[in-house]
């Protein structure tokens, strides 16, 4: 064959390969991974119905803080009284919570938090009850600020044996107790049990001794007139104690003048490091010599110290703060168990007394005998 022939020759068809099609599971798994990562994204955004409490700002009782222009003001003065000089550092703690009904958490905010041992996650119903809005509970927390130091001034007072006058006030009557239709808001309980009152812990001891379900006399001053009412206590939901259905609160008239210079914190928990405070400053000698304690917990005007909320919180906000030392209420001692961060020893106190005791041990380095929780 001629090379002629061979350039003339056909040439034959060339095959072109043939694109294989993906099966369908393919696409089945790829629109499944898409919807999977959408899904997920639209969940970690989404609202949830939880808040989270975490360590919020540290304040020392002995020091100062940002006065009204600006300036430093001592937290506590007590202006016309003597004073003593002194040392450490008393540090009261506080919470912040975040989320709320108007501003809800996202899923992966929520999700951080589980992760995170100072922070805990809290159904928004215990912090925010059905109907109360933000505005509300800060307006309530505000309130109970106000209160805590009207009772850490008298705890304190009481303490040193200065007199000061009280009268302890029906402030609300809740439904269906043995209070309902007896007490009314704004009655003057006087006596128990024939025995002056003057402050919710002589109240609360006087219904302890007679127990549930014991007929207890109570003397109250009602639009001026005194009279005598007569309840049978029933078990608190919460402890057992003997209890009648009624908020109480103090109206105090003390003869000096103690003011508590901080703003924007509410609140009852801050009242036991009030109380220390002012007692520290009133009192000669350097109470904590020179160490740096922190605590918490309500104050009664006679000195019984009371469970607070977000005591985890507190406890890694105060170890943060460089403490070493913290004092607990005995009522939260079941929630500290096991959860004491790493760095801080903490104590037990059930009154102003065991606080006062607790602090002056650990200035002189003697706590082997003070009460741990657990």
């Amino acid at each position: 064959m001629s090379l002629s022939d061979l350039l003339a020759a056909e040439r034959p068809p060339r095959e072109r390969p043939h694109a294989e099609r993906a099966p369908w599971t393919t696409y089945l798994g790829f629109g499944l991974l898409i919807a999977a990562v959408v899904g997920t994204v639209l969940f970690a955004t989404a609202p949830s119905p939880y808040v989270v409490e975490r360590p919020g700002p540290v304040f020392d009782t002995l020091g100062e803080v940002g006065g009204a222009d600006g300036d430093p003001v001592p937290l506590i003065e007590i202006p016309d009284e003597t004073t003593y000089p002194t040392s450490g550092r008393l540090d009261l703690l506080t919470v912040y919570v975040d989320g709320s009904r108007e501003n809800p958490l996202t899923w992966l905010e929520v999700a951080q938090a589980w992760f995170d041992p100072s922070r805990t996650v809290m159904p928004i119903e215990l912090v925010y009850p059905e109907g109360q809005t933000e505005q509300e509970s800060n307006d309530e927390s505000a309130a109970a600020m106000e209160t805590s130091q009207e009772d850490a001034v008298a705890a304190a007072l009481t303490e040193l044996d200065i007199a000061y006058g009280s009268v302890l006030t029906v402030a609300g009557v809740i439904d269906d107790t043995p209070a309902d239709g007896v007490l009314q808001t704004d009655d003057e309980i006087l006596t128990a049990e024939g025995r002056p009152v003057v402050n919710v812990d002589e109240l609360r001891a006087e219904l302890a001794a007679a127990g549930v379900g014991v007929d207890v006399e109570l003397g109250i001053r009602r639009d001026g007139a005194e009279r005598t009412v007569t309840l049978a206590p029933i078990a608190s939901e919460e402890d057992g104690s003997p209890v009648i259905g009624v908020y109480v609160s103090s109206v105090y008239d003390f003869p000096i003048d103690v003011l508590i210079q901080l703003e924007n914190v509410g609140g009852p928990s801050a009242g036991m490091m009030f109380a220390l405070g002012i007692y520290d400053k009133m009192t000669p000698g350097e109470l904590t010599g020179g160490e740096h304690i922190a605590g918490t917990g309500t104050i009664g005007g006679g000195g019984e110290v009371g469970a607070i909320g977000g005591i985890v919180q507190k406890m890694y906000g105060a170890r943060d703060a460089g403490a070493t030392w913290f004092l607990a209420p005995e009522s939260n001692c079941a929630d500290v168990v096991g959860q004491i961060p790493a760095g801080i020893e903490v104590f037990s106190v059930a009154d102003l007394d065991d606080a006062i005791d607790a602090v002056e041990a650990i200035a002189a380095d003697d706590v082997a005998d003070l009460a741990r929780c657990g």
